[in-house]
């Protein structure tokens, strides 16, 4: 009895054994892995600097850089462009992270000598926060580490930490609110409310844009001495916290920054307010204040009973926390599971990063934004890090080799699908893996960092990354930061206890030892229930089986998939074999369903009908049709018999995100108005505010088509959007240029906006009505019993009109097969095809007295 279970222990370990090998990965192999990703940085960093330096961004596809104003506007992604050098300055201490020292002091230099921040242009505080201002400290960290250990940088004044200084003080007249929430907008040179400034007219902005300057922000003031700049920070958070929703302990997603009442009141962990979660946790680790740990707690408790439904995460409304308000997952959430590790929370974090790794494997990338079901919502791909991220994270936790396998399938994938000649292209639509000509600077700021990190050995990178918390960019701040340089007088945010639920991580730090006793295939067992979540990669495998019955039609497919996706077989009882039944025993638990009843189900995929702009003033009329994308808000043009006719004006801001400049000229015309900065249904209520009777939106990413990109219905902001009555339609950049082209050219452009099908100049006559006709040769006067009595169609053939085949042919195949070909109207062939009048004498085949 011993000898068997020796035996049977011996062959578990070795079966468990071999399925960790399988998964394991060799110190070779990482090395390999490891240096390509060197060589991908070197050819998006390269391509950088040889192809677009000193301009702010790079675009791949054509090999140039991206300096605004000299490009389309593309609406608000444009703000995080300031002319200064934004991937130069977001890349620096990736730089030293890939231990690529020379070119560090390189860049440093190059930044001192070329940067300047005083540039006459509008940018968004939360990105110039985050890419700028947080690239200058990391890099100065990183410059005054080289510095000290002396065989670097030793020519380094703290010349990067003056320029943080200068930039944090042009960000400040941002936070001159009465609530103390910062505008979303800033002009470099000229402040917010100066009336050079052209901006200061905003009256929201979102959760993560107010929450997110407290790490880089209290950086600055310890770095300087300073203390206005974490003062602020932390007035802006204190805000979003009182502005809580005190029954779910919630926060919506964009703010009134005047009186701080909620705009939108949608939450979740995505878009909007990811990063304000994130500060909270980072905040409390980089600076030691309590009351950030306290909050984070609070709103972590409030996320997992409302917002989190492994392995998905939702979005609710804030004061109706059961009710979800959207069918969809937007990709920036996928930072969230990397936080979750951060809090200790590994199991929900698992399953969610699972998840998303399904869908990856499914779309190659993670689409902008997918549904529950996992089905694209939003096809676009920006080389987004997030998933790389909470991969890092989590095998820095777990140290499982399945997460070093994830990361090596993120590297396969952007070398296969995203490289270009002149760098890394984003994804216009992961659907057709067609190219966007951009390369965002968070791709060399984040991912390069967190793919060489995952893959590398704590002796192979040139600094102890574990003395440093990364901020949202992914850049450095010491973590030694809140002992080193202990907080400015009088700045510690005071708040009053809240009673809360405390678990194992409130107060402590993550632990494998708690997380996974004796247990190292704790994270796989998690991981199984998730693998075939997205239906990629099942094998079938017949099993017998019991019956059930459940109240599905064999034809419905949704139904039949969500089953699936919770483990339940299908298989059609007719599959039923003699040896199935004879062995149901060794199977229990696994059920045949029996699909037995029709319930409505959802399409495949939700049909889009197509809709046009068809331009009808001169010079066009109706000849240039542009093809567009429908709302499922607004005016229903399907049932509008002739479409909306009008003159088409542009809005100003083009936006229309702030109060209309020219609401008198719109009022009674067709608005054009450019997507980005707020919600569709937001610009459509402006607009009809403005008198307008329809607006064509068009979109803001450079090269969008519809011959490339699936059309697509736009969708409402979560609330009601009955009170919006316009008609609406939306182009995509490439069709919007016609028109606004047209519309510079020749100043007045009339547009119909309808369903494709009734556009102008369409043959009505497409889909061709069949009928059989039954014809009967008789002679003349004849008439068959009966046939007067309903609708008749007489054919009358003059004996000198009938042209006799048999003449003419003299290869004749019998008597019968000639009567059929016997007669032939002597029509020429201009008679077949041009049109005459009812009554010409001219028609062959129609006598005087013809009464059809």
């Amino acid at each position: 009895m011993m000898m068997m279970l020796k035996t049977l222990l011996i062959t578990s370990l070795l079966g468990w054994a071999k399925c960790q090998e399988s998964q394991s990965m060799t110190p070779e192999e990482k090395t390999v892995i490891r240096d390509q990703i060197i060589e991908m940085f070197d050819h998006a960093y390269g391509s950088y600097m040889k192809y677009a330096y000193p301009a702010d961004e790079l675009m791949p596809l054509s090999c140039r850089g991206r300096v605004r104003g000299q490009e389309p506007n593309r609406g608000d992604i444009d703000d995080s462009l300031g002319k200064f050098s934004l991937t130069l300055i977001d890349t620096l201490d990736t730089l030293v992270v890939l231990n690529k020292l020379d070119e560090f002091e390189d860049a440093v230099r190059k930044a001192v000598r070329d940067v300047r921040l005083d540039n006459d242009v509008v940018v968004s505080v939360f990105e110039t926060n985050i890419r700028v201002l947080g690239g200058l400290l990391g890099a100065h960290v990183m410059a005054d580490l080289l510095r000290q250990r002396g065989d670097r940088m030793q020519w380094y004044q703290d010349e990067l930490l003056h320029m943080a200084k200068e930039l944090g003080h042009r960000l400040l007249p941002a936070f001159n609110t009465t609530s103390g929430l910062p505008y979303p907008k800033v002009n470099l040179r000229y402040g917010v409310l100066n009336p050079l400034s052209r901006t200061g007219t905003e009256s929201d902005t979102c959760t993560a844009c107010a929450g997110t300057m407290i790490l880089e922000f209290a950086a600055l003031s310890r770095m300087s001495g300073e203390s206005v700049f974490e003062e602020h920070a932390r007035k802006a958070m204190d805000v979003l916290w009182e502005r809580r929703q005190r029954g779910s302990d919630l926060v919506g997603t964009v703010i009134n920054i005047h009186n701080g009442e909620w705009v939108r009141r949608d939450s979740g962990v995505g878009a909007g307010i990811d990063s304000y979660y994130e500060y909270l946790m980072k905040a409390y680790i980089l600076l030691g204040d309590n009351v950030f740990l306290e909050r984070f707690n609070i709103h972590y408790s409030a996320i997992m009973k409302y917002i989190s439904q492994p392995p998905l995460l939702l979005n609710v409304h804030m004061h109706n926390p059961t009710v979800s308000v959207r069918s969809w997952m937007d990709s920036l959430l996928a930072f969230f599971p990397g936080l979750q590790v951060l809090r200790g929370d590994l199991k929900p974090a698992i399953e969610t990063h699972e998840m998303l790794y399904q869908v990856t494997k499914q779309h190659k990338f993670l689409p902008e934004a997918f549904t529950t079901e996992f089905r694209v919502h939003w096809g676009q791909h920006l080389l987004r890090p997030e998933f790389a991220e909470s991969t890092y994270y989590l095998y820095k936790a777990t140290g499982d080799p399945y997460y070093l396998r994830v990361g090596q399938s993120i590297v396969e994938k952007l070398n296969a699908y995203a490289r270009v000649p002149c760098g890394f292209a984003a994804v216009q639509d992961v659907r057709t893996g067609a190219h966007e000509d951009r390369m965002d600077s968070f791709f060399l700021a984040e991912m390069f960092k967190y793919l060489f990190l995952l893959f590398s050995e704590k002796s192979q990178v040139p600094i102890n990354i574990d003395d440093y918390i990364f901020t949202t960019e992914a850049h450095l701040l010491p973590v030694s930061l809140s002992t080193t340089q202990p907080p400015c007088q009088g700045n510690i945010t005071e708040t009053v206890p809240v009673p809360q639920e405390e678990d194992l991580f409130t107060h402590s730090c993550p632990s494998t030892e708690t997380l996974f006793p004796n247990n190292p295939s704790f994270a796989k067992t998690i991981r199984d229930g998730y693998k075939y979540l997205t239906g990629v990669g099942r094998a079938f495998r017949p099993v017998p089986v019991r019956e059930i019955e459940l109240p599905l039609h064999d034809n419905g497919m949704e139904p039949v998939e969500f089953l699936k996706s919770m483990g339940i077989s299908l298989t059609p009882l007719n599959e039923v074999t003699a040896g199935d039944i004879g062995s149901r025993k060794e199977h229990r638990g696994v059920y045949r369903v029996k699909l037995v009843a029709e319930v409505s189900q959802t399409p495949e995929e939700e049909e889009v009908v197509p809709h046009v702009v068809q331009l009808i003033s001169p010079p066009f009329l109706g000849r240039t049709v542009l093809t567009a994308g429908p709302a499922k808000f607004g005016m229903d043009l399907s049932k509008q018999e002739h479409g909306v006719k009008g003159s088409i004006v542009k809005a100003s801001p083009y936006t229309a995100c702030g109060p209309i400049d020219n609401a008198e000229e719109l009022k009674g015309h067709i608005a054009l108005a450019l997507r980005g900065d707020c919600m569709f249904a937001a610009k459509a209520r402006r607009l009809q505010e403005a008198g307008v009777i329809g607006v064509i939106f068009i979109d803001h990413r450079e090269g969008s088509n519809s011959d490339e990109t699936p059309l697509f219905q736009m969708v409402g902001d979560g609330d009601s959007t009955e009170d919006i009555t316009l008609a609406l339609v939306f182009l995509f950049s490439r069709e919007g240029a016609v028109l606004t082209a047209a519309l510079e050219e020749h100043h007045n452009v009339d547009v119909l906006l309808l369903p494709k099908e009734k556009q102008l100049g369409q043959d009505k006559t497409e889909k061709p009505v069949g009928m059989n006709i039954k014809l009967r040769l008789a002679q003349e006067g004849e008439l068959e019993e009966g046939a007067a009595r309903g609708p008749t169609l007489e054919f009358v053939l003059e004996k000198d009109e009938v042209l006799l085949k048999e003449e003419e042919e003299e290869d004749l195949r019998g008597k019968q097969q000639s009567q059929q070909q016997q007669f032939c109207a002597k029509a020429s062939e201009s008679d077949r095809t041009e049109p005459r009048s009812a009554d010409s004498s001219q028609t062959p085949n129609s006598g005087p007295d013809t009464n059809p």
